[in-house]
């Protein structure tokens, strides 16, 4: 199996630009100013350059950080249109915009989260529902999960990036994915790893299942209730999930980085629309994740009461790629303890992107940080170290 696919098996956890910025900043253009946000902006952007200039960096990378109506964009690096490693047929490089599309690997988990969330708050969904209530073709083993122990993915249902079916199915039809039920389909057989609200396990079919649950509850497809109850109502005009391999343009290539440094293009290797569905397959912009996690997390898009639930928190229970600070997971949401505060939010990681996207409680200060490689172990560390900078910014403390 082609490396790459291994990967993804491992790892998934998988409009226009607005039109005027209240402000901008790029690497080579630090503030000279010597105000604490200054010095803090500047600290980001040092941190951004190290990011893109390491042997295992990404070739670029962009952060938006926006307090109130004040948003500040700093870019590192470029944007490649490459054909093959060597770096031939290369497209003009450039610096990625905010209104450029890109893979947001399992930030689309807190899409998933927010229309079932929605669901709850309009009464057609309880979080108590179980799959055997909602779903009762699902596997008789799972029947006593809760759509609850799914978004804070304590569930115990295993993985199906973990199956070497789904590694092969991947390999053998990288363009064409099946329906979501299938790929719980490599799972099927399996029990259930632990009792449903007994311990965390980061799982990919979690997803998938609410998306499922969505549907049943709604009688509609998932993508018709995302475009209701998330895109509409925040104004997301280039956010999508489509079950191909193609790429909306303009977007930011993602890449692979080889162990001599080349790169190679992986950006429509696979159809991971279909492939990651509701746990990893939507395409949206840094402008559009930015809107995104400040209505999320500020509770423009369900009640109180459901928002409560989800501001129920785990200590110590990592999202995938772990986020900055210290994490404990909520429902579809994760909270970022840092030395300047705490955020709340999500992380992603899939061939050839990283992302992470917080915001504080109220919605009005908020972080995404996207870069177009899938962070290996050793840049994690690095990449949480710049991640604390932009949240730093952001908090103003």
């Amino acid at each position: 199996m082609n490396s790459r696919f291994r990967i993804f098996s491992r790892v998934l956890s998988f409009s226009a630009i607005v039109a005027c910025l209240a402000a901008s900043s790029s690497v080579g253009a630090e503030p000279t100013a010597k105000t604490p946000q200054a010095s803090r902006a500047a600290g980001l952007t040092r941190a951004l350059n190290r990011l893109v200039n390491r042997p295992d960096g990404p070739p670029g990378a962009i952060v938006i950080v926006q307090r109130g109506a004040k948003r500040q964009v700093f870019t590192a690096g470029d944007v490649i249109a490459c054909k093959n490693p060597d770096k031939r047929h290369c497209g003009r490089a450039r610096s990625p915009r905010p209104g450029d599309a890109m893979r947001i690997a399992s930030v689309s988990k807190t899409f998933s989260g927010a229309a079932a969330l929605a669901l709850v708050s309009d009464g057609a969904l309880a979080l108590d529902d179980t799959i055997g209530d909602v779903l009762p073709d699902l596997p008789a083993q799972w029947h006593s999960v809760t759509l609850r122990d799914l978004l804070n993915h304590t569930s115990g249902v295993p993985d199906f990036t973990s199956s070497p079916d789904f590694g092969a199915a991947i390999a053998a039809s990288p363009h064409t994915a099946p329906p979501p039920r299938v790929l719980l389909s490599f799972v099927e057989d399996e029990p259930l790893n632990f009792t449903p609200g007994s311990a965390y396990a980061y799982s990919n079919s979690d997803n998938i299942i609410v998306g499922l649950m969505v549907e049943a509850a709604s009688g509609k497809p998932y993508t018709t209730m995302l475009r209701k109850k998330v895109y509409k109502p925040l104004w997301l005009s280039r956010t999508q999930l489509k079950n191909k391999a193609r790429m909306p343009r303009p977007f930011i290539h993602g890449y692979g980085i080889g162990e001599d440094g080349s790169l190679d293009d992986v950006s429509t290797e696979i159809a991971f629309g279909g492939y990651a569905w509701a746990s990893g397959g939507i395409v949206s912009t840094p402008a559009d994740l930015s809107s995104f996690v400040r209505g999320y997390v500020g509770g423009a898009l369900f009640g109180n009461a459901a928002r409560d639930a989800q501001f129920t928190f785990r200590n110590g229970d990592a999202s995938s790629p772990p986020g900055p600070g210290k994490n404990a997971a909520g429902l579809a949401l994760f909270r970022y303890k840092t030395k300047c505060g705490t955020v709340f939010g999500h992380t992603g990681s899939i061939l050839g992107y990283t992302q992470f996207i917080a915001a504080s409680r109220n919605g009005r200060k908020s972080v995404t940080f996207s870069i177009n490689t899938q962070a290996g172990e050793n840049l994690i560390p690095a990449l949480r170290r710049a991640q604390v900078k932009a949240v730093c910014l952001a908090l103003g403390k």
